[in-house]
């Protein structure tokens, strides 16, 4: 890392292996013993690390969206069907287009008040001395743009809440491991309160909950997992002088989004005979494309001066028609925090994993100024 030191940057990197190694430790050895080879096969299972393999994984090989322990079947049981991971041919390319046009330049631009006004009132306690903790404001951060991207009802708490437990049900039935019993019922009834949230303000509006629930998920988990973990590496790593550059804030942002990599794996189903790197595919195989090491994550920091390539970079939020329509709102909701963070420069004092999420993060992450931003009246 450029200019930076590397015990700083050691700190910051065994700081964030233990959202990993205390959340999923199992799955996480297992991935760290096998990265060495691009993809390499386990069973029926094929696991693609390459950069490259990931790629054309995603691009090249036919993928069965509702196949049992994937994603899309993960939501198809939770929510009977049509929702954009599983659905095919021109219904899932015209919901898509739904999805992006609200995420869109003008959507995020119309919902970033809302995620400023949290940011503004949950950090002002920073500029008085108190200890802050990033991972209650980034729940109803996340919450509160779901919300008003949805316009629903629910209060933005509660809808974060009721993503993460819903979440955090349904991805027992897609990661590698034992199902427990009863992760069905708690999943479903996770979904079933999270939709009730949903509701739009409209009266006699008839909403696509399974399409709101899915989107709600999406982005309220990214969003928990992504910015704790983010000013985590900023503190620990120093870069709040990147972060307080606007010139190089957006390059900050790409790397600290591709190194947290805030959904590391993404679990899918061959649909076809294929060849990933040499390594034969075959219909009905398990593939665990590992987000992680495809965007080189696990050895290469983040750096706003040298950053990894573009195509690199963005191979985090997919590829091709698997790309996640929700990257620009990441993007966005990551630059304004970092920010608001930058001129209080804080420290983290306190840091807890969160061992039950869907995705590797903090179920606490306390930071404090090291800078002077009290209020004159309060020095």
């Amino acid at each position: 890392m450029t200019g930076r030191p590397a015990s700083a940057v050691r700190a910051a990197r065994r700081r964030d292996r233990r959202v990993y190694t205390r959340s999923h430790p199992l799955l996480f050895a297992l991935l760290a013993a096998t990265r060495r080879r691009a993809v390499t096969r386990v069973g029926g299972t094929v696991l693609v690390h390459g950069t490259e393999p990931y790629r054309q994984a995603l691009i090249r090989v036919p993928l069965d969206r509702t196949a049992v322990g994937t994603t899309g079947g993960a939501v198809r049981e939770l929510s009977n069907g049509g929702t954009l991971f599983d659905q095919e041919g021109t219904g899932h390319r015209a919901t898509r287009r739904a999805v992006a046009e609200g995420l869109g330049a003008a959507g995020v631009e119309r919902l970033r008040p809302v995620w400023r006004d949290v940011l503004d009132r949950r950090l002002a306690p920073l500029a008085d001395g108190h200890d802050v903790d990033l991972v209650p404001l980034a729940r109803e951060l996340a919450g509160a743009a779901v919300r008003a991207l949805l316009g629903a009802t629910g209060d933005p708490e509660a809808v974060a809440r009721a993503a993460a437990e819903a979440a955090a049900a349904a991805v027992r039935d897609h990661l590698p491991g034992r199902r427990l019993p009863g992760t069905a019922r708690a999943a479903a009834a996770a979904t079933a309160r999270l939709e009730a949230l949903l509701a739009p303000h409209r009266p006699g509006e008839e909403p696509e909950s399974a399409l709101r629930a899915m989107l709600a998920v999406a982005a309220v988990n990214t969003t928990v997992a992504a910015l704790p973990r983010a000013a985590a590496w900023c503190a620990d790593a120093g870069l709040w002088d990147e972060a307080a550059d606007d010139l190089l804030r957006p390059a900050l942002v790409d790397e600290l989004l591709r190194v947290t990599a805030p959904s590391p794996l993404l679990p899918r189903v061959a649909a076809a005979d294929a060849d990933l790197d040499g390594c034969p595919v075959r219909k009905g195989d398990r593939l665990i494309l590992v987000a992680r090491h495809a965007a080189r994550a696990h050895d290469q920091p983040p750096d706003a001066r040298d950053p990894a390539p573009p195509a690199v970079a963005q191979l985090v939020f997919g590829a091709g028609g698997h790309a996640c329509p929700g990257a620009r709102l990441a993007r966005a909701q990551l630059d304004d925090t970092l920010a608001a963070l930058a001129p209080h420069r804080p420290a983290v004092v306190r840091a807890r994993v969160d061992r039950g999420a869907a995705l590797p993060g903090w179920r606490s992450l306390t930071v404090r100024a090291t800078g002077d931003h009290r209020t004159p009246e309060n020095r």
